[in-house]
């Protein structure tokens, strides 16, 4: 059997390179930071990582998590609730919910897990989920895997989700379930305003904050603190890959009981091996870093707010955003290889992204700034940047 099934993945690859689609994965040979070497002997600044506070090689952190080592040992050989619950997890869930402004937090492998195993658990084929059209691909598998009745509004607008709530009345309970910050085009989903139409139609709102926590909002607290509604999220998934160190891990946060029944039934957290003590040690100094100092968040926005500028006055098209990512568009998929090929060798890393990653004939060349970048790095990018885009017919 295999050598037919051989044969077509040989032509559905190759079906996949003749389009340009195919995703080649660049090596690097050095730690995550603005500047990466790559196994090429070639040094690039990196403007494609998720380590928006720059911490991913933070001594702070490395020292953290050298001491989860010493104390904790290696790993954990279970999964929570045989003998795999540490103090570190459960001091870890607690800083998490602090930060948050919640009640108790459960923490997973991966945020792709929170978002599997949440849904499930809670809500039957009784039950709705309300779901924005451009949410993650984690929230859009965790939904599958839950028997609730499935309905989707257009990106972030408020008329089709009211409209929605108002044909889910029929449905015992509600949840509405959106992205913080849309992974693609980096725009702020109005959470303030599903908030309060999901209290006006009786209903649970979650928001993923992966990649807005640590971003959005003054100190960083996500989109709660952006729009000062602490306390009316009733869960709150979430990664520590991301702007919380970079490494693994991820969590839901927010009502105490959703919780308590998450820890019961969700089946990503009882069947999945617990978070090793080295990143978990780490995560706990993480956001011990967090309250202690505004600074980083300060440079992020500071570095986001300069970099938008500059390139939108140097002419490219860019989504309208309020956080660390910028979609820079190109809309054709072989285009925004051949641009991101170009930039790196002008020592800029930086990925093409093109159908099904996003809508096909939206391909875009998405940057993501960090609290780790100098304005040197920024005016090195914005130059690279303006060089190809003219060389490329993407800009005059």
């Amino acid at each position: 059997m295999y050598g037919k099934f051989k044969d077509h993945l040989i032509r559905e690859i190759s079906n996949i390179k003749e389009a340009g689609l195919y995703k080649s994965e660049r090596i690097i040979v050095s730690p995550q930071g603005a500047i990466i070497k790559l196994d090429t002997g070639q040094e690039v600044l990196n403007f494609c990582a998720n380590n928006y506070l720059g911490l991913s090689n933070h001594p702070k952190l490395i020292e953290a998590a050298k001491e989860g080592l010493d104390t904790h040992g290696y790993g954990m050989s279970s999964v929570r609730f045989i003998c795999g619950t540490t103090d570190l997890h459960k001091k870890l869930e607690k800083a998490i919910a602090d930060f948050f402004g919640t009640e108790d937090s459960i923490l997973y492998a991966a945020c792709f897990d929170a978002n599997g195993g949440v849904f499930e658990p809670l809500l039957t084929e009784e039950d709705a989920i309300i779901s924005d059209s451009l949410n993650h691909a984690s929230i859009i598998d965790g939904v599958r895997l839950c028997k609730a009745k499935r309905y989707r509004y257009p990106n972030a607008d408020m008329n089709g989700l009211e409209e929605v709530l108002k044909q889910a009345q029929e449905q015992r309970f509600r949840v509405v379930v959106t992205d913080g910050v849309f992974s693609m085009d980096g725009n702020v989903a109005p959470v303030d305003k599903i908030v309060e139409l999901a209290e006006r139609y009786d209903a649970l709102v979650l928001v993923d904050e992966s990649h807005s926590a640590g971003v959005v909002g003054h100190t960083g607290r996500g989109v709660s603190e952006h729009f000062d509604i602490f306390g009316r999220i009733d869960m709150i998934t979430g990664t520590l890959g991301k702007s919380f160190g970079g490494a693994i891990g991820g969590f839901t946060t927010g009502r105490k009981e959703i919780i308590e029944m998450l820890r019961q039934r969700s089946r990503p957290y009882l069947f999945s091996n617990s978070l090793p003590p080295m990143v978990v040690n780490a995560g706990i100094r993480m956001f011990e870093m967090m309250s202690e100092t505004n600074e980083l968040q300060d440079k992020l926005h500071a570095n986001t707010k300069y970099f938008m500028e500059k390139m939108l006055a140097a002419g490219f098209d860019i989504k309208p955003a309020q956080s660390a990512i910028c979609a820079v568009m190109l809309y054709d998929a072989k285009l925004s290889q051949d641009m991101a090929s170009r930039l790196l060798d002008e020592g800029i890393y930086v990925i093409g992204f093109y159908y099904p990653v996003v809508p096909d004939g939206e391909a875009r060349i998405r940057v993501q700034l960090s609290a780790a970048h100098e304005r040197e790095h920024l005016d090195q990018a914005i130059e690279a940047f303006t060089k190809v885009g003219k060389e490329l017919g993407v800009i005059k």
